[in-house]
């Protein structure tokens, strides 16, 4: 990570990790832990609950990356620090209002939809525009930046052209009069490919098998 900054003139501290310890027992996640790691990710949110629920004497930042249905809202919303996979105004409103309830302020990113492909998840770039207005009237939960998942890629250089269109959607955005701190966060990367995010603009890379081992 810190040589990928480099290379792109950045701060490393500028690039945060995320351990993506989905599917691996809890053991491994105590082990990150001791070696440094707080941020972690899961895709699942029963799996996350319950990782969350054998880790209350950890000061764990969790981020939940996968889809969550509105219909769990209330029961996994409050309990995430970060949802990384928010794509419907009404999703982020049900965050809100749950995260209100329970006394919590969530951080939300938006999931851009940059390849169009049908088994994945997120907004297309046209819509986006929507969320950012349903965003400025929450009141606990607050939209921090952006999120994407590229098709999988033969190799990392094939991924840089979705993370150079994330980077640019924020900066036309941005230009746009879109407030700075709902665009703080690109969230893009993962173990095959988060060298070239980080060149490229990520602020947020989600690695897993690079750290934990095969799945």
């Amino acid at each position: 990570m810190a040589a990928a900054a480099g290379t792109a003139g950045r701060d490393p501290t500028g690039v945060r990790l995320v351990a993506v310890s989905k599917t691996f027992p809890i053991q491994a996640v105590r082990e990150a832990y001791a070696a440094g790691q707080r941020d972690f990710g899961e895709n699942r949110v029963q799996e996350g609950l319950q990782k969350i629920g054998e880790t209350t004497d950890l000061t764990i930042r969790w981020h939940l990356l996968g889809h969550l249905q509105t219909n769990k809202v209330r029961k996994a919303g409050p309990a995430f620090a970060v949802v990384q996979s928010v794509d419907s105004v009404e999703l982020i409103q049900k965050l809100d209002a749950a995260a209100d309830e329970a006394g919590r302020t969530p951080e939300l990113l938006i999931q851009v939809d940059l390849a169009g492909e049908a088994t994945k998840f997120g907004v297309p770039p046209a819509e986006v525009p929507r969320l950012f207005d349903a965003a400025g009237a929450c009141r606990a939960a607050s939209v921090v930046g952006l999120m994407t998942l590229p098709p999988v890629p033969d190799t990392p250089e094939d991924a840089r052209p979705f993370f150079r269109r994330l980077r640019e959607l924020r900066d036309e955005w941005l230009a746009a009069g879109v407030p700075e701190s709902m665009l703080r966060e690109l969230s893009m990367g993962m173990s095959g490919d988060f060298e070239v995010a980080i060149e490229e603009g990520a602020t947020i890379v989600r690695v897993g098998t690079a750290i934990f081992g095969s799945r």
